[in-house]
Parts: structure tokens; sequence; C-alpha cells
């Protein structure tokens, strides 16, 4: 019986131990990941012809990044989106699209059928990402790190714009379009900042 006794307290002991490493390593990897998420040039996505692209290619850039669809009521915007990136990516400017589907299925395609959508109504120049998740526990890492102080999208064509250092500094309601005064004086009050080392 005491042996059974002894037995039963040191795999207690070992079970508990286990538990408190466990816990502890968690922790670790858990403070690693928030490190990743400083700035969205830290970050990696998925282009919409499913290849890898390392963001820190945009870095010292002025990014506009927009969950777009093609079957919604605001999809017209890519116009608008397009005549932005044309006008200011000579001075350091890009848009960033990044389809998602969670607004009512709005965006069902495939991503060569988004791609040819973009081009043949929108004549869309801007980089197109894969289609992923902007909202809920399941968004992607980098609408994780867009949404870490302000809110998730409420609707297709939320933008966020992040600064030269890859910093979000501003989010802008869906029905703000591309046109909207408050969001090209932001655009350009950002390019005016001046340009980060490498």
């Amino acid at each position: 019986m005491k042996i059974t006794i002894i037995t039963l307290v040191v795999l207690l002991g070992l079970i508990l131990a286990g538990l408190k490493f466990r816990g502890s390593f968690s922790a670790t990897i858990d403070k690693s990941s928030e490190e990743h998420f400083e700035s969205l040039y830290d970050l990696q996505s998925e282009s919409l012809t499913g290849e890898t692209v390392d963001l820190d290619k945009y870095r010292g850039h002025v990014v506009l990044v927009v969950n777009t669809a093609s079957k919604c009521g605001l999809t017209p915007q890519y116009e608008g989106l397009e005549s932005l990136y044309r006008e200011f990516s000579p001075q350091g400017f890009v848009v960033l699209g990044f389809p998602s589907n969670d607004f009512l299925g709005q965006e069902p395609g495939t991503s060569e059928e988004i791609a040819l959508f973009c081009s043949e109504n929108y004549q869309v120049t801007f980089p197109l990402f894969a289609k992923s998740k902007v909202k809920g526990a399941e968004r992607s890492e980098i609408f994780q790190l867009l949404t870490a102080e302000l809110e998730e999208p409420t609707w297709n064509f939320t933008k966020y714009l992040v600064s030269k250092d890859g910093h979000v500094v501003a989010r802008f309601a869906p029905r703000i379009k591309p046109d909207h005064p408050d969001l090209r004086g932001s655009i350009e009050q950002e390019l005016a900042v001046g340009s980060i080392p490498d």
C-alpha cells in the first residue's frame, strides 16, 4: 500500500512539473509571436498568383491595405483605389488588396477569376493577394496586426493606412471613398514624413 501511495505522489509531481514546463514554453512562443507582429513589414502573404511575398519589400512606402470583394455594392471603389495608386506611387505609395469572402459571400471567385475581374473591369495594377480571412479569430496575421488597436473590417473595402516604418496610423470605414479628402490628406501627410533608413 505504501509503495502505491508513494508511486502516486511521484507521478502527480511529474505531471505537475510537466504542466509547469509546458506553460512556460507556451509563454515563450506567445512572446516571440508578439515580436513578429511589430510591423507590417515583418510579415509575409501569398500573392493572387500563389507566390510568397515578403512585405519587407514595401518598407519605406506608405501603404493602404484594403479588404476587397468583386460582388459588392462598393466594388466600384477599385477604380478609385487604382487612381490613388497611379497618382501617388511615384512618391512611394502602394495599395495592397486582400480579397475576402467574409461578408455575405461577396468574393466567391478563385484567384484566377478575381485577377481577371479586376483587370478587365477596373484595370487594377496594384498588388492583389490571395483570398483570406479578415475578421474573427481566424483572420490572417496581417489583419491581426491591422486590428490590434483598431476596429476589424465591418464590411468590404475597409481601409488601413500604414506608415513608412510599418505601423498602422489610421482606419477608414468602407464607405469612405478613395478620393475622400480625409483619406487623401492622410496619405499626403504620411508621404511627407522623411524616408525610413534601410
